[in-house]
């Protein structure tokens, strides 16, 4: 490894630590510690022969989010500090970790500290001091040392946005161009026009009431049909010559409401028996 690759992984911080039987027992993404710095077996049962043993492991996987901020090693005796939890296990059946010491860790999200455990090493008994690291205690006959430090937090990746056409039109800075004809953009539709507003608009009012004379079916209202009584259907099918519609005499509102005066006014006349 070299010295760039050797600090890059030292500015990572720790996520997890466990204990694993072998290298097929540990988790995936974990590092199994397998010697100490002195280059001896790092298995922490001892023994002529053993086939089964428990080594340290961690993981730098930063995709739970999580870092181990403190490790402590303490005894059976001792409580557990608050916030901190036992690492777990993974070993092969019929092994078990001594009790008699055990290995606790603080696990906070990566986002509320600045400071976390970036290593940690083994090390023979009273042999070897490892600069720049903590030690943090004696178990089964080997030292366990971590290294804390300052870790940069990961920055979110901001992912880039299409924005549609639609989202375009909302802008506030003004009306744009004119946008290209779509589904989603059709053409606005010509105002509705009833068909009785339609014979209205006619150049020659005359013609349009010799037109609607020839329907059976008129729409009185927008959307409301009604039909002529079947006494005026004989006449509304023969033709009303244009002279004859000529003379009559469309009265105003005025001129009804003139009538109607006069013929209040005018004395009411009393017939009395002769």
């Amino acid at each position: 490894m070299s010295v760039f690759e050797s600090s890059s992984a030292f500015s990572r911080p720790v996520t997890a630590v466990a204990w694993a039987s072998n290298a097929t027992t540990c988790p995936a993404q974990f590092i199994l510690i397998t010697q100490t710095e002195d280059g001896a077996s790092a298995n922490f049962i001892r023994g002529f022969a053993m086939k089964s043993g428990y080594y340290l492991c961690y993981s730098k996987d930063l995709s739970g989010g999580m870092v181990v901020a403190d490790v402590q090693v303490i005894t059976d005796k001792e409580t557990i500090p608050h916030g901190y939890c036992y690492i777990p296990e993974f070993l092969e059946p019929k092994t078990s970790v001594g009790k008699k010491k055990r290995i606790c860790v603080r696990i906070v999200p990566v986002g509320s500290v600045t400071t976390a455990v970036l290593d940690l090493k083994l090390t023979a008994k009273n042999k070897t001091m490892v600069q720049q690291y903590t030690c943090l205690g004696d178990m089964n006959g080997f030292v366990v040392w971590c290294l804390k430090g300052q870790f940069p937090t990961p920055t979110p990746q901001a992912k880039p946005r299409s924005v549609s056409l639609d989202m375009r039109s909302l802008s506030l800075d003004g009306t744009g161009p004119p946008q290209p004809l779509k589904p989603s953009n059709p053409p606005e539709a010509p105002p509705k026009v009833s068909r009785r507003r339609s014979k209205l608009d006619t150049n020659n009012p005359m013609e349009a009431v010799y037109e609607s004379a020839n329907h059976s079916s008129i729409y009185a209202m927008d959307g409301v049909p009604f039909s002529l009584h079947p006494k005026f259907e004989s006449q509304s099918n023969s033709k009303v010559s244009v002279s004859t519609l000529g003379d009559i005499r469309i009265k105003s509102v005025q001129d009804i409401e003139n009538e109607v005066r006069t013929s209040a006014s005018a004395p009411n006349l009393i017939a009395l028996p002769l």
